[in-house]
């Protein structure tokens, strides 16, 4: 078996876009392939995540047809543990692929402001994207919102920390990292990912998460720590811990539409307020809250619309010979 694929990164994030070899679905829905792709594919995720053709830090996204009448393009998240819900530096990265390679038309004529928009079906919902001549990506997510405020999660560690949980197309729980007496730009990393893979067992065990239209979306995705700032002005750093220990070098996409979510819901940004929001990388991205969206489960909820930039670094044919002991891949779980 030979599965071809577009490498990508966005802010050092990589995406790992399979685009011919995999096999066929047979479910009907968006949902359906992802659960078929657990079910009956894992090998071929962890074949494509995991060394030797990626690392701990690899992350995938697997075209398949859409099933939404709107969309352009279907797809998939995959990562080290599993599959994602919805991805915002994959989308970025999807986005400018698809107008580059020529999947979605781009529009014509071409100017310095023009924009093409590219309708991404994800399993959190329909993402728009609006690509830039410059290949600057801005999309509208999913309708975003904050679950549960100051909530006290129980750790071995720290104690008793308080997080906020919030929604962005996958669920997150947000603290400072100067409340457990952590810095972003200079505690070493291995502190930062210890922190936040124990903060979101803890979270998870603390604070159950339902999601009112669909079960499969209901479950603590990761940690984000913060510098505590609010990205008005300057760009606030954020770092993302999610999937068993992955960091995210991109500022996270969803994370950033969760915390705007939840600067409104704390009344410290209003729609119209654009941030700015650092990873640690150095890359950034912005964040806009630009209207209200109805109430998801009796909760608030807004549309944020998110801004990055991705860049191609190559193409790939990753074979799958039957007499290789390792074809499935392995973490040595560092």
């Amino acid at each position: 078996m030979i599965l071809s694929t577009v490498e990508m990164h966005t802010g050092g994030e990589p995406t790992r876009i399979v685009v011919d070899g995999w096999p066929r679905f047979s479910g009907k829905t968006l949902l359906d392939k992802r659960r078929e792709a657990r079910e009956r594919f894992d090998h071929l995720r962890r074949g494509l995540m995991l060394e030797p053709r990626g690392h701990d830090g690899m992350y995938g996204a697997l075209l398949v047809e859409p099933d939404h009448p709107e969309a352009d393009l279907a797809v998939l998240f995959m990562h080290n543990e599993g599959y994602s819900t919805m991805c915002g530096h994959a989308t970025i990265a999807l986005a400018r692929w698809a107008v580059d390679s020529g999947r979605v038309r781009r529009r014509e004529p071409e100017t310095a402001d023009s924009e093409t928009i590219v309708r991404l079906q994800c399993p959190c919902g329909l993402v728009t994207a609006h690509v830039a001549a410059d290949g600057t990506v801005r999309f509208e997510s999913v309708p975003a919102f904050a679950y549960a405020l100051d909530r006290i999660a129980p750790t071995q560690t720290w104690g008793p920390v308080t997080v906020d949980i919030a929604y962005g197309g996958a669920f997150y729980a947000f603290l400072s990292a100067d409340s457990i007496g952590l810095d972003l730009h200079s505690s070493p990393m291995r502190a930062i990912v210890d922190a936040g893979e124990e903060i979101a067992q803890a979270a998870a065990k603390a604070v159950p998460i339902e999601h009112r239209d669909e079960p499969d979306l209901a479950f603590l995705y990761g940690t984000i720590l913060t510098d505590g700032g609010n990205g008005a002005g300057q760009p606030s750093r954020n770092v993302c811990i999610f999937a068993g220990r992955q960091i995210d070098r991109s500022p996270t996409g969803s994370g950033v539409t969760a915390r705007m979510a939840l600067q409104m819901a704390r009344h410290e940004a209003r729609a119209g307020d654009e941030r700015l929001f650092e990873s640690c990388t150095g890359a950034v991205f912005s964040g806009r809250i630009v209207r209200d969206a109805p109430a998801v489960g009796g909760r608030k909820s807004v549309i944020v619309e998110v801004g990055g930039r991705a860049h191609q670094t190559g193409e790939a044919r990753f074979r799958f010979d039957d007499d290789d002991p390792l074809k499935e891949g392995f973490s040595l779980g560092l």
